[in-house]
């Protein structure tokens, strides 16, 4: 059944990818993006949105509804990286991350969420990471943006349940996008503590950006929980993922050093689906997605 599918940040990377593959299905997609007019060339309509601006955010949603009246699914994932040790990142830097990567599509979804409650149902894809189930060194502010996002769903989950609307989180590792370039680098200041592992850190988040997977495999993957009912609140489909959270939680600190987790490439580099049903979307390469494999929640 065709749906009408909106799409932030879907001028690259994973929302690229998502909402393409979404048209090519013949559903009707909308996307957004700070300057549409530089991306003129994608399948789907783009429209100006920056989530940071309430101003720009009623526009948004005044020509929405002058095209459509009707959104079935949201899928929230305009966002941005910051990197720095948690003692020297700025606070205004970090503020201004939370204001893009949770504020933002919190502000899109109190927006969205009286249409889906007029049309009777609809479905919220929050797209965190990752990292929003540990903190990551030199990323603490990335997997506590992260972090609000996911637990917030799960509270939005079970609110909205009685009105017919679905929610989850689907968590994505490293993918081949151009996330490093919207990055706030906090500068490696010389003679800094940090400055060896920071710099160490800062070369191999690059290096998995770079070696990460084609971000069609989300958009792949994902459009089956999409299709389907979204059952649990946060399910997992990957047992490497499971095992790093559970022995984060339970080991001594140092069994896993701030120096291993950046220096190492994880075991996981596809999807970690956060609520997004049953499916289980971890995959090396596209053939081989297990979509049905059964998943345990957290």
């Amino acid at each position: 059944m065709q749906q009408t599918v909106l799409v932030t940040g879907a001028s690259s990377g994973l929302g690229k990818s998502i909402a393409t593959h979404l048209h090519t299905l013949g559903h009707t997609v909308y996307g957004t993006s700070r300057n549409p007019q530089k991306y003129a060339d994608l399948p789907f309509p783009l429209l100006a949105l920056d989530v940071n601006d309430q101003g720009s955010i009623d526009l948004f949603f005044a020509e929405l509804q002058s095209k459509t009246s009707q959104v079935d699914v949201l899928v929230n994932n305009a966002g941005v990286g910051i990197t720095g040790a948690v003692e020297e990142v700025k606070l205004d830097a970090l503020r201004a991350h939370f204001d893009t990567n949770f504020f933002g599509p919190l502000a899109i979804i109190q927006q969205i969420l009286p249409l889906m409650r007029k049309n009777k149902g609809g479905k919220i894809i929050n797209i965190t990471s990752i990292g929003a189930s540990m903190g990551l060194p030199f990323r603490g502010g990335y997997s506590a943006s992260k972090g609000a996002l996911q637990i917030i769903s799960e509270a939005l989950r079970m609110e909205v349940a009685q009105f017919g609307i679905e929610v989850c989180t689907l968590a994505p590792g490293d993918y081949a996008t151009d996330i490093a370039s919207r990055r706030y680098y906090e500068p490696n200041k010389k003679g800094s503590p940090y400055e060896k592992l920071y710099q160490e850190s800062l070369a191999t988040m690059d290096e998995h950006v770079d070696d990460g997977n084609n971000p069609i495999e989300i958009a792949l993957a994902w459009v089956l929980g999409f299709q389907d009912k979204m059952e649990r609140p946060r399910s997992h489909g990957q047992q490497n993922t499971v095992e790093l959270r559970s022995y984060n939680r339970l080991l001594p600190v140092g069994i896993l050093t701030a120096s291993s987790l950046v220096t190492s490439k994880p075991t996981y580099s596809a999807l970690m689906p956060s609520a997004c049903n049953s499916a289980a979307l971890f995959a090396p390469s596209v053939s081989s997605i297990p979509f049905k494999t059964t998943v345990k929640p957290s």
